[in-house]
């Protein structure tokens, strides 16, 4: 592609996100550099065995040092615009962009497939990735989590491509949703159910941010949208608020233009039937999750209206291991160690129920919300989300940057607990990530599960806590 560029430098390299779009630069021949506060597994892994150079800390002098970058790309902890490597970027007249600026300059195409939604959009825009490349179309791609089957992000030459549109803020000085960069000719609508209350402090606001979403898909396009999620319906409403825009739904109803069935879910993975205008197609995917079936449905309809041949989208979806993080096995034995992306009450809830109804033996939680869910707005939502869990553990959480003159503060670890502790006998909070390792470790028996839910990487105590149990 030539107009791609030469050099490029990423702050804040580390996240999940940026190293996947710096991935994707190198692997086009793209001389990329980055920096962060600091490298942890499996994201500096994934850039080591790419070759990209990155270095730890905020070092301005280095900006040059391989040659002067096209542009500085921010994201994750880079975005500070006190941060000295944006100071110096733009005291030199170095363009800084954000990550979502950047995908819509190189990755977003003519064919603009968006998945979005509070849940569920990594794991399809993941599959999807997958499913169009066994199917040949050789899309541009990005997603929000490390894929076990395939590279997280790439560049192509075609007129498609597939990208993940987090709702979340661009930055800190640019409050919009990362979908608005990303125009998408075909939408998959996964859910929608108020999150990020420190960004949308009402369920009215954040449903907003999809309303005027959906408002933009070209009446050429096609939005594939989850029947069964109240706030799918609610954004969509009727079909005159989508200019005429082709709405096909998918979801356990048989009403819907895709409906699924007949799940049987087992330690080996989903079985379900899709059922389509008098067609029927028997689903094997090797994901755990009930849930799944929901998430594999909304992929299969979208590269069905897209016109890919459905035994070769059953194949991808057979062939798809899933993502890191989402009920990735760090470790099978005697006890099973779980790693889920669940940072958020009713996700956690919603992943808690899948594994008790594959593991019949004693759940021992390791929880530690995003940011939305140590806001006062989702004390609620903690009722009963742990009721599948029989020991819950509140690590030490992350410190979190916070308005000095904000009225409220974001959740503690004590406090959590307690706010937990309402609804669940058996919690508690550990301060130390050592004794929690010990406590953990000490408590599981054969057939225990272990399951460490949240967004961060619970600083090394997944390893540790594999380490114990193998020694």
């Amino acid at each position: 592609m030539s107009n791609l560029p030469k050099r490029v430098h990423i702050t804040g390299i580390c996240g999940v996100a940026t190293s996947a779009i710096a991935i994707a630069f190198k692997n086009k021949g793209v001389a990329v550099t980055g920096s962060d506060k600091g490298f942890y597994p499996p994201v500096s892994t994934e850039l080591e065995k790419s070759g990209v150079s990155f270095y730890a800390g905020w070092h301005p002098e280095n900006i040059e040092q391989a040659g002067r970058p096209d542009f500085v790309m921010i994201g994750g902890g880079g975005t500070s615009p006190s941060n000295p490597e944006i100071m110096y970027a733009r005291e030199h007249d170095i363009p800084v962009y954000t990550y979502p600026e950047v995908l819509a300059k190189y990755f977003i195409k003519q064919n603009s497939v968006v998945t979005v939604g509070t849940w569920g959009k990594t794991t399809t825009s993941s599959l999807l990735s997958f499913i169009l490349i066994q199917a040949g179309l050789d899309p541009s791609y990005f997603t929000g989590g490390l894929s076990l089957s395939h590279s997280t992000g790439a560049i192509a030459d075609s007129d498609w491509s597939i990208v993940e549109g987090d709702e979340y803020q661009v930055s800190i000085s640019d409050k919009r949703p990362k979908f608005v960069y990303y125009a998408p000719t075909h939408l998959l609508l996964t859910s929608v159910s108020w999150d990020h209350a420190d960004l949308y402090p009402t369920e009215k606001a954040y449903l907003d941010e999809f309303r005027n979403l959906v408002k933009k898909i070209p009446p050429t396009g096609i939005i594939i949208a989850c029947k069964d999620n109240d706030g799918v319906n609610k954004v969509l409403g009727n079909k005159s608020a989508v200019k005429g825009v082709p709405i096909v739904t998918y979801g356990k109803s048989t009403s819907t233009a895709y409906h699924y069935h007949s799940i049987s879910h087992t330690r080996n993975g989903l079985d379900f039937t899709i059922n389509h205008a008098g067609t029927s197609w028997k689903i094997h995917s090797p994901m755990l999750g009930r849930f799944n079936a929901e998430n594999i449905t909304g992929c299969f309809a979208m590269a069905h209206s897209v016109e890919i041949d459905p035994e070769k989208i059953i194949q991808a979806i057979a062939d798809f291991k899933g993502i890191k993080r989402r009920f990735e096995k760090r470790f099978e034995g005697e006890v099973t160690v779980l790693d889920c992306h669940a940072p958020t009450p009713e996700k956690a809830a919603s992943v808690l129920e899948s594994i008790r109804e594959v593991y019949d033996k004693k759940i021992i939680v390791v929880y530690e919300p995003n940011i939305g869910g140590r806001q006062r707005a989702s004390v609620a939502m903690y009722d009963e989300a742990f009721k599948d869990a029989d020991l819950v553990i509140i690590p030490h959480l992350t410190k979190l940057k916070v308005d000095e003159n904000a009225v409220e503060k974001p959740l503690e670890g004590e406090k959590l607990t307690a706010i937990i502790g309402k609804t669940h006998k058996s919690v508690t909070y550990i301060e130390s990530d050592q004794k929690l390792v010990e406590f953990v470790t000490s408590e599981t028996h054969a057939g225990d599960v272990v399951v460490f839910l949240g967004s961060h990487g619970f600083r090394g105590m997944i390893e540790e806590t594999v380490k114990r149990l193998t020694s």
